[in-house]
């Protein structure tokens, strides 16, 4: 029996899919920065940093959505 989710996962799923397409974005950025300045530049650096934190932000985004939280309502 699934479970059905509440609200509040399923927002968390969706900031957990924008959170990877911001990651593939921010690589794809870093990749045409460092072509003109250089991997040195500390706007590069910046940019690893935010890809690797939007992608370990997604992880966790999605697999909070995705838990089987128990229902604690009381009757």
């Amino acid at each position: 029996m699934k479970k059905k989710r509440g609200i509040l996962q399923k927002i968390s799923s969706l900031f957990g899919a924008v959170s990877f397409v911001l990651a593939i974005a921010s690589t794809i950025w870093l990749y045409l920065r460092v072509e003109s300045v250089g991997a040195n530049n500390p706007i590069s650096a910046s940019l690893m940093a935010s890809a690797f934190f939007f992608v370990c932000v997604g992880i966790i985004l999605t697999i909070i959505g995705r838990a089987d939280l128990p229902d604690l309502k009381l009757d």
